[in-house]
């Protein structure tokens, strides 16, 4: 199933509770995930208003949107989706592991459409990837299956780094815990040692950066997240002033003057919503390598023969 055939199964999405509820003439989407209002959530919502577009949906004209964003206090999103349940949205889509667990949680009648970065059969969210059952679907990026090739990308970058450490966000564990013991299996395989930082906040971010050299770490990886996500320009100048080779989940890194980033294109997927389970739940490989040269001590020519995201 492409981008496009998924695109245009939003229309399903929304229509097909309309069936049910013929007296509701203009239809309720409701939006939930854990991100902040600011550039990252807004790049997000404009694929997504750009998908629904294209399906025929004009926000405010034949379609309303009821956005609900946690700014990164996963706790509230079990509030939030109950408020979306109150207020008989059609369709809920989710953007991130928590918001969709916990618009499942809300509601077994109500469609939900996720996008999200781990494997959602082992989140419990669906059944299985070709049948999800019950009232959910959705795309699926499988950061968590990159975060090894993540550190493999970054350890051909420095060869010669022997302890690498891994920042992850101890407030998100639906991806800090997979993320966590993928990144450590590939370490084992690599022999590499990697040291494990916890940062969830914007000064905890900058107290992680200054105990990197305390640490000896050669290089870092940053775990897929949506607060980390929307923290691209401060992880990239901390790149920067720390001199420490970087790889991120998120594109926007590298666009931000970071080294490097791999992983699924989250504006793809945040653009794109099969209909509820009558679609199988996709898996969007990712297969995309987005580098940046900055003025870290590494060297252009030292780069692994990747597939490369010009960036565009």
């Amino acid at each position: 199933m492409n981008r496009r055939d998924l695109v245009k199964l939003v229309g399903a999405a929304i229509a097909w509770p309309l069936t049910a509820q013929a007296q509701q003439p203009s239809p309720v989407i409701g939006f939930l995930s854990g991100y902040a209002d600011d550039a990252f959530s807004s790049h997000l919502m404009v694929a997504f208003q750009r998908g629904l577009a294209e399906t025929g949906f004009i926000g405010g004209t034949n379609v309303a949107l009821e956005i609900r964003r946690a700014d990164a206090h996963y706790d509230r999103l079990t509030a939030m989706a109950a408020d979306l349940v109150r207020l008989k949205v059609n369709v809920i889509a989710t953007s991130g592991t928590s918001a969709a667990v916990a618009a499942k949680a809300a509601t077994a009648t109500i469609p939900i459409v996720f996008s999200l970065g781990v494997d959602p059969v082992e989140a419990g969210l669906v059944a299985s990837l070709a049948k999800p059952g019950g009232n959910i679907t959705g795309t699926a990026r499988l950061n968590t299956e990159l975060g090894s090739k993540r550190l493999e990308l970054v350890r051909e970058v420095v060869p010669t780094a022997t302890r690498i450490a891994l920042l992850v966000n101890p407030t998100n564990p639906s991806m800090a815990k997979p993320i966590t013991a993928a990144t450590e299996a590939a370490a084992r395989t690599l022999g590499v040692q990697l040291i494990v930082l916890t940062a969830s906040t914007e000064h905890e971010i900058d107290a992680a950066f200054a105990t990197l050299a305390q640490q000896q770490a050669g290089a870092l990886v940053i775990s897929p997240d949506v607060f980390f996500n929307s923290q691209s320009g401060q992880f990239a100048a901390l790149t920067l002033r720390y001199k420490i080779p970087t790889i991120h989940s998120y594109r926007g890194f590298a666009v931000d003057g970071g080294l490097l980033a791999y992983g699924g294109d989250i504006t793809d997927s945040g653009d794109a919503a099969p209909a509820p389970s009558t679609a199988p739940a996709e898996s969007v490989a990712p297969g995309k390598t987005a580098a940046a040269i900055t003025t870290t001590s590494v060297a252009p020519d030292t780069l692994p023969d990747c597939p490369t995201d010009a960036l565009a």
